[in-house]
Parts: structure tokens; C-alpha cells; sequence
């Protein structure tokens, strides 16, 4: 595991475990290391946190002292900047978002010049150099200091290419927007309208403080209710930097990742362009979409958890969608990372498609309960792979006689073993996960 950046970046409080001179090494180790042949060119966007500002100067600073060009994006999300590093042939792309954390969160992403994320060796690299294992990187001189331009024309351009995918006039349908008071919260509302939407948006008043504050994917109660109090025929809300998007239809349900690959997989299989009919999941991806994807023949690939993941499963075997739960949706055809906008975009299509409303497209899946517990244990290894809690979670995935799932999973930060069941009742899902329990207990393996 890296010592500064996990699986979505460099991500932690602003100014204590993420500081403006980690921002500034980051941007003068880039500015040197792809500056090396030619003058380096680099992008950077920003969400709407107080600190996004801080670090977008940081990071220019040290770019620009170590000799590359860079272009400011401004507040914009995070799909737009990996769109415009590959379409402009940018050497990398940078956006500054802690995506659904709160405010006082803040996060570096780093994208290659393919739009995807950066690759191990080269973040391997920055850590060594902000641990000062290769010492200072040159400073450019004279005419050889970067420049810094305005690019929020980068961001328009990626507005105009979400426009151009729209397959259908959205004139005549009502439509809700939780922009999380994020990324999006001017950029959503103009394309729905310019799509021929009626519009009703909420989390679009950013303050620096509130993002993803009541608002947004994470709390999609506040759409649910906008989207039931003015009888809207869908609703979607996005996240911080808007690489997720979740669903709420005309009835109130909550239309999550699980429910969007379900209703988008089988709209690309009825139409033969699903990619060897198969769709790529995680692990937590409930059991309810598994047996819906059985009953119409899609296949399913599944990941561990992590976009990250998803994308290099999908890249690897030439599947055309993939996503998690949390609304974070890749169409690889399009895209090399989620995007919420254009998973919106995508779900409206389906729905116009097939003159039906969201709620008869997902009707089909029947979501299990899902009980998830953390156990603190003092071996993660040793406490997965024990003989008797292995006994254990077969006997209770046995008690489930097909109709359910037993998942164990070590966290990737912490002591902790997480316990999951998915069963056709929550009794069904507490007795397993509690079995399982019971033999860690007894084994001696939980530590609080």
C-alpha cells in the first residue's frame, strides 16, 4: 500500500495529513518529470471546497517553477479533466476533490495522459520524492518558467461532448438535480435545459463548507423529496466531483449503481451492443442484481471494490460497462472513469428509448436486505482464513440454500474483517452474520 496515495489519490484533512507543500512538491516533482524531453503541458480542475482553491495554487506554483505550461479548468468535475487530458494531449491531468467527503476533506487525483489514473511507478515515484529520497527537482529559469492559462474553455468543450451523446429530446419531461453543492452545481442544470429539460435543482449554493452537506449522492433523501413534493419524472444527484450519480424514479425508489447497471445492461443487450454480454460489478454488488442479470442472460464479471478495479477488468476484456453501488458508472466506450453526468444522460436514454419511466425499467430487480458488520480482530489474514470461521460462513451460506450470499473482506486501512449477508430477510441476514461472528469470538480472533 503507498504511504501517501490509496486507491482515488492523495486524500485526508486539508492542511494536516494533506498540506499545501505536499501540493507543492506534488506539482514540482510532475512539472520536472515530464518536462524531461519537451515542455510539460498539465490540466487541473477543482471541486468547490474552500481548500480546492489553496491547493489549486500550490500545485501551479510548483508546476510552473519546475517549467510546465498549466491550463485552469477552474471548478469543474472530475470526468471533464481525464476528458480533456486525452482529447488535448495533455502529459497529465490533476483534479482537487475529496469527491463525497465533507468539506474539510480534500484530495489530489492524478491522471495520465490517457485520461486514466496515474500509474504505480510514477505515483511510487512522487512519494520518494516527497520523502526527499531524490532530492530537489531543477528550477526553471528565465523564459523556461511555465505559464498559467485560463482553460475554462475546456470545460465547456466537455459540456458540448456530454450534449452530443444525448440521443433524444428531453422537451416535455421534469427533471431533478442534486448537485451536492459540487462540481456540478452550474454545469448540470445548462445541459439538461439546453437538452429541452424542465429543471429543479437543489445543492447548487456552494459556500466553500457545504458540499456533499445534506446534498448530493450521499444523502439522496433530499431529491427523493424534491423529486415526490413537485411529482418530477426523475431525479438524479451527483457527488462532489461528480464521477458518481444516483438515481431517484418518479415513485421515490432509489435507482442505485447496482439498479443503473441493471436497467443500462439490459438496454445495450436488447440492442446487441453489450460487449459480450457481460457487465462488470464488485463483490458488494447485491444479490438481487445477480439474479436479475440471470433471468435475461447477462453475464457478470466481479472486482473488488474500487472503481479502480472495475476499470482495469473492463480495459483488460473489452466490456463496455462497470460500476459499484455508489453510482460510479464507466462506459468505457466514452469514458476511462465514472461519470455522473454521463451516466444521467445515458439512464434518460434508456427511459425515452423505451417510452417507459425509470420505475418499470428497474422493476425487474428485487434488492436483498444487506447487513454489513466490522469486526476489529488483531489479524485480518489469520482471521479470514481460520479453519472454523471458514466452517461457519459455509453453514450459514448453506442455511441460505441459494437464495443469498456470505462475503468476509479484509479492510485495506484498517484491523477490521468486514461481514456481509445478503438474504430475503433481515432476520435471515442478522442470524448469518451473527454465526459468523459467534466463531470468530470464539476463536479468540476479535480484539474489541
Amino acid at each position: 500500500m503507498s504511504k501517501y496515495f490509496g486507491t482515488d489519490g492523495f486524500r485526508g484533512d486539508a492542511n494536516d495529513k494533506l498540506t499545501v507543500d505536499h501540493a507543492f512538491k506534488i506539482g514540482r516533482f510532475l512539472g520536472y518529470y515530464y518536462g524531461k524531453e519537451h515542455k510539460a503541458s498539465v490540466v487541473i480542475g477543482k471541486d468547490t471546497r474552500r481548500s480546492s482553491y489553496m491547493f489549486e495554487c500550490a500545485l501551479t506554483a510548483g508546476l510552473t517553477a519546475s517549467g510546465a505550461d498549466v491550463y485552469l479548468m477552474h471548478v469543474t468535475t472530475t470526468p471533464s479533466v481525464s476528458y480533456i487530458t486525452r482529447t488535448d494531449d495533455f502529459d497529465c491531468g490533476i483534479m482537487i476533490s475529496a469527491s463525497h467527503n465533507a468539506y474539510h476533506d480534500n484530495g489530489i487525483k492524478l491522471l495520465n495522459g490517457s485520461g486514466e489514473k496515474m500509474e504505480p511507478y510514477v505515483i511510487n515515484e512522487i512519494e520518494r520524492y516527497l520523502d526527499g529520497e531524490l532530492g530537489e527537482a531543477p528550477l526553471a529559469r528565465n523564459d523556461s518558467i511555465g505559464k498559467v492559462v485560463d482553460f475554462s474553455s475546456g470545460r465547456n468543450r466537455y459540456m458540448g461532448y456530454l450534449i452530443s451523446l444525448a440521443t433524444h429530446s428531453y422537451k416535455d419531461k421534469r427533471v431533478g438535480l442534486d448537485c451536492a453543492n459540487g462540481s456540478t452545481w452550474q454545469m448540470a442544470k445548462n445541459i439538461f435545459e439546453t437538452l429541452g429539460a424542465d429543471v429543479m435543482v437543489i445543492g447548487n449554493a456552494p459556500n466553500g463548507m457545504n458540499i456533499n452537506d445534506g446534498c448530493g449522492s450521499t444523502h439522496i433523501e433530499a431529491l427523493r423529496q424534491l423529486v415526490l413534493e413537485n411529482k418530477l419524472d426523475v431525479g438524479f444527484a451527483f457527488d462532489g466531483d461528480a464521477d458518481r450519480c444516483i438515481a431517484v424514479d418518479e415513485t421515490g425508489r432509489i435507482i442505485d449503481g447496482d439498479l443503473i447497471l441493471y436497467i443500462y445492461g439490459k438496454y445495450m443487450k436488447d440492442r446487441e451492443k453489450l460487449a459480450q454480454d457481460t457487465v462488470v460489478t464488485t463483490v458488494m454488488s447485491n444479490f438481487g442484481l445477480y439474479k436479475a442479470f440471470d433471468r435475461i442472460g447477462i453475464k457478470y464479471a466481479k472486482t473488488d471494490v474500487g472503481d479502480k478495479y472495475v476499470y482495469e477488468c473492463m480495459r483488460q476484456n473489452g466490456y463496455l460497462i462497470g460500476g459499484e453501488q455508489s453510482g460510479h458508472i464507466i462506459f468505457t466506450k466514452y469514458s476511462a472513469t465514472g461519470d455522473g453526468l454521463l451516466t444521467a444522460i445515458k439512464l434518460m436514454q434508456a427511459m425515452l428509448a423505451n417510452k417507459q419511466p425509470l420505475s418499470e425499467l428497474a422493476s425487474p430487480v428485487t434488492i436483498y436486505p444487506q447487513l454489513l458488520k466490522n469486526v476489529r480482530v488483531a489479524d485480518k489474514d489469520a482471521a479470514v482464513s481460520n479453519e472454523a470461521v471458514q466452517k461457519a460462513a459455509k453453514e450459514a451460506e448453506e442455511l441460505l440454500e441459494g437464495n443469498g450470499r456470505i462475503l468476509l473482506r479484509k479492510s485495506g486501512t484498517e484491523p477490521v474483517v468486514r461481514v456481509m449477508a445478503e438474504a430475503p430477510t433481515n432476520e435471515a441476514c442478522a442470524k448469518a452474520v451473527d454465526h459468523i461472528i459467534d466463531a470468530m469470538r470464539a476463536e479468540g480472533l476479535i480484539t474489541g
